[in-house]
């Protein structure tokens, strides 16, 4: 008996739990339910919304591009000499006329000496010349002479006139030896390096000196393709389009304006590229040659076209699209 009542409670037990069980997951589901119910779908983001104008526009292309020297020169001795004297500091800006070189001047100097020194016998026999010609002159009118004697005298004379002028041109060029060893800045600008220094040997018309380049105004060479070089002579027709946005070096801080003052008259036939430049204002010399640069040209105008900000621009694979919202208020893609 004690062992029946034992299992009869056992079993009430479970009945009760399984049943307590079931409650709670009733009551649980419904008030899932309950909330589901009394929750309210998100909002519609909110975006911003532009209208889109339309008005003349001017469309450009980027192009490579190189900075160079308006004007570069090698310097090189006309005459050949030691160097007695290098009058610059390497890299230093200098003005057109400033001594950059001076080669030993004693040796052009003693040429100029003996110059002179033969101009001036040239001219005194010159002079006795003139004299014997004119008495010969004299005399013949008086018959005191014959014809043969005044025109030998005469011819004498010739002879003295042409040893002047040679002697005068010898002159003139051993003076100009002698202003040769003086190597002066032909244009103003920045000098390069001394490839030779004092006391080294310069050949004249072989020994290269240094380089010199000037600093202001400096030009961009850039090339563009065939399509875009013709598509952009069109625009290039009056100073406003001629100017050209330029950065040096890759960095947005360094933005110039330009002016295009050339473009080359025929087309490359390796590249079926063209050659433009522009002229960029220098006055400070920040600007050297050998700079890469981007070069922003003018390639199209449109007439109407429609300004889109390019925030609202987005891609997809291989094409690009905006949203437009049309007239019920709804976003399309496009």
């Amino acid at each position: 008996m004690g062992s029946l009542s034992l299992r009869t409670r056992f079993a009430s037990s479970r009945a009760i739990f399984l049943f307590l069980l079931l409650m709670a997951l009733l009551t649980g589901c419904e008030a899932k339910s309950e909330e589901a119910a009394s929750a309210s779908p998100p909002p519609p983001p909110e975006v911003e919304v532009a209208e889109v104008t339309a008005q003349p526009v001017v469309l450009s292309e980027s192009f490579t591009g190189r900075v160079e020297a308006a004007e570069t020169v090698e310097l090189r001795s006309r005459v050949s000499g030691y160097i007695q004297e290098v009058a610059f500091e390497e890299g230093e800006l200098v003005e057109q006329g400033d001594l950059l070189f001076l080669i030993d001047p004693r040796p052009y100097q003693a040429r100029v000496n003996a110059a002179q020194a033969d101009l001036a016998q040239a001219r005194s026999q010159q002079a006795q010349a003139g004299s014997e010609a004119e008495r010969a002159r004299v005399l013949l009118g008086r018959q005191a002479i014959s014809q043969e004697v005044h025109d030998q005298r005469q011819s004498a004379l010739s002879n003295s006139r042409a040893m002047v002028d040679a002697a005068e041109a010898a002159l003139q060029t051993a003076e100009l030896d002698l202003e040769y060893t003086r190597i002066t800045a032909p244009v103003s600008g920045r000098v390069g390096r001394a490839m030779v220094t004092r006391g080294n040997l310069a050949n004249a018309d072989q020994s290269l000196l240094t380089t010199l380049v000037t600093i202001d105004p400096i030009h961009v060479y850039f090339e563009a393709d065939e399509q875009a070089a013709f598509a952009s002579q069109t625009l290039l027709t009056g100073d406003a389009s001629n100017s050209l946005n330029i950065e040096l070096g890759g960095d947005p801080q360094r933005q110039y304006k330009g002016t295009l003052d050339f473009i080359d008259n025929r087309l490359n036939p390796n590249t079926g590229t063209l050659q433009f430049r522009a002229v960029l204002d220098n006055p400070d010399g920040r600007i050297r040659p050998g700079e890469f640069a981007r070069v922003e040209m003018p390639v199209a105008r449109l007439d109407q076209a429609l300004l889109v900000d390019g925030k609202a621009v987005l891609t997809d694979q291989d094409r690009r699209y905006v949203y437009v919202v049309d007239e019920n208020n709804l976003a399309q893609r496009r």
